[in-house]
């Protein structure tokens, strides 16, 4: 089981760090779509949540105070979740499905990632520090 879990780490890590990068180093196109959704002070946003992303995503994959990871993930999530994939603000019926579906994945993620609160810390195969 110590395996498996490192290989779901492993895996989740690297999501969050492609988010990262994403959010980081190739913004443009968020920023503008931050913008179309009314995010004030949209490159901030994205970048900040860059960086939640990366912090999060390194502390799951390296098992380093996972339990702070954890917080700025399910952050990330509930954050863009509301802001970024509001459905019920959509009248076009295919925007509306799109939005449900992220808003849907973004909140099943950070229940799945709520999930690791009850693994017994120190992670096996972490840095622990």
């Amino acid at each position: 089981m110590a395996l498996v879990f490192l290989i779901a780490r492993i895996v989740l890590g690297y999501y969050w760090l492609q988010v990262a990068y994403s959010h980081i180093f190739k913004s443009a196109g968020l920023i503008g779509y931050a913008q179309s959704k009314g995010v004030k002070s949209a490159k901030v946003a994205v970048i900040g949540s860059g960086i939640l992303a990366l912090l999060g995503g390194l502390s799951i994959l390296l098992g380093v105070r996972p339990h702070y990871g954890i917080l700025l993930l399910v952050i990330f999530l509930l954050g863009v979740s509301w802001k970024m994939h509001a459905h019920w603000k959509i009248e076009d019926p295919m925007q509306k499905i799109s939005e449900r579906i992220n808003f849907t994945k973004n909140i099943a993620l950070a229940a799945a990632i709520l999930a690791l609160v009850a693994v017994a810390q120190p992670w096996v195969y972490g840095l622990n520090w």
